[in-house]
């Protein structure tokens, strides 16, 4: 398969930004057999000179069971979980329910060209096992954990301390890191995890320390507020260093009310905030201060948030990602950053040495958009435009292991 266009590349004299270069990708097999700069065939099974050929985009932070809550707006976070959140991840105590609607789940964002998630499922392990079977059928890759919660959520969307990390251990053997979808270790956030669960589920870190840890952090202030009564006066990222759970693997959503110290452990451990713009908009959270962030050496990635987000595509977050930079200050992403980061940028964060970029012997993750406007004639930098016009109907295609998986109509 012969796939031409505009393709977007790392930009090796600017790390951490994309480029755009004529050229095709050769796809044999369902991999990436080769990429070819300077040269646009006249003919070609996808594609064309004026479409775009992006790495399938990454989401480092959503919620399975909360696509169908999208728009609760109005709502701070805690109140947002218990009437909004938690009534819909208790239909997943139904498995066949949870597998139907990730299927919907797959189709939506593959529509949008992400082909790699690190998912949230619920409490409930029999759901977890069927969205994680479903997503690997629909050809995406990443992982999905089964949200730990033994307090502070209804009763039935809590488990046993021991009954929920022997089942994370059980999809941990069920779903190895190695494969293209994968188990996670996820206490749901430490205000829903006693003590107890969350050293245990640091002992799992310790024994798998290739597996990704994900959890939330410091999303608003009253949270950081009730984690103090909770853990004796313990500031958030100290309750999770304590129990093991600061690594080089953890993804921390939205991490915006942190102090210095707090990022120095960040820093010093190697772990991950993903960054979540959307979402914090959205509750109104507050806004994370993404310069500081780098500025103090904290690694970071980029998610959607759904439901706490509205926005499915990836572009559209990344996006938000610039404008709530340009607010807080002077120094923001270019439009470059925000292409690199929803593609090489989050594989990199998240540990996927393969994904996110255009390259002979990575899966062949991509997809294909056609925009209607003149995107490469304007003055206007091209990834600024189709950045900020970017219409999701603009993808025609989107490949998951050289398949289509998604097709315009």
């Amino acid at each position: 398969m012969i796939v031409v266009g505009q393709l977007l590349l790392e930009c090796a004299e600017t790390p951490g930004a994309a480029r755009l270069a004529p050229g095709y990708v050769r796809v044999e097999d369902g991999f990436i057999a080769e990429v070819v700069e300077g040269e646009l065939p006249s003919t070609c099974d996808l594609g064309g000179p004026e479409c775009l050929v992006s790495p399938g985009l990454i989401d480092t932070h959503l919620h399975l069971p909360q696509f169908d809550t999208i728009g609760a707006h109005g709502l701070p976070l805690l109140e947002w979980l218990m009437g909004v959140t938690f009534p819909a991840e208790a239909r997943w105590e139904d498995a066949a329910f949870a597998a139907a609607m990730t299927e919907r789940v797959a189709k939506q964002l593959v529509s949008v060209g992400t082909t790699t998630v690190c998912a949230y499922s619920t409490v409930h392990h029999e759901a977890t096992v069927a969205a994680i079977e479903t997503l690997s059928k629909a050809g995406l890759r990443g992982v999905v954990g089964q949200a730990m919660s033994d307090r502070y959520a209804p009763d039935n969307l809590v488990g046993g301390t021991k009954e929920l990390l022997d089942q994370t251990a059980n999809l941990l053997e069920q779903f190895p890191h190695s494969g293209r979808l994968a188990a996670a270790i996820t206490p749901r956030f430490a205000v829903s995890c006693t003590p107890e669960l969350l050293s245990g589920a640091g002992r799992l870190a310790a024994e798998n320390p290739e597996v990704i840890v994900q959890t939330h952090l410091s999303e608003t202030i009253p949270e950081c507020q009730l984690i103090g009564e909770l853990y004796d006066g313990s500031k958030y990222v100290d309750v999770y260093r304590a129990h093991g759970l600061v690594t080089e693997r953890t993804l921390f959503g939205h991490g915006i009310h942190l102090d210095a110290a707090e990022r120095a452990v960040l820093r010093e451990a190697g772990a991950v905030i993903a960054h979540c713009p959307l979402a914090n908009s959205f509750l109104r959270s507050g806004a994370m201060n993404r310069a500081m962030a780098i500025n103090e050496g904290v690694r970071l990635s980029l998610g959607s948030d759904i439901g706490g987000g509205y926005e499915r595509s990836m572009v559209r977050v990344a996006r938000a990602m610039v404008e709530t930079a340009s607010a807080l200050g002077d120094v923001y992403p270019t439009p470059a950053d925000a292409w690199w980061q929803i593609t090489a940028g989050n594989a990199d964060a998240a540990g996927f040495a393969d994904a996110g970029q255009l390259q002979p012997g990575a899966p062949a993750d991509l997809f294909i958009a056609e925009p209607d406007l003149p995107w490469l004639e304007s003055p206007v930098d091209p990834l600024a435009m189709i950045l900020f016009a970017w219409d999701d109907r603009w993808v025609r295609q989107t490949l998951v292991r050289g398949e289509v998986a998604y097709r315009a109509e």
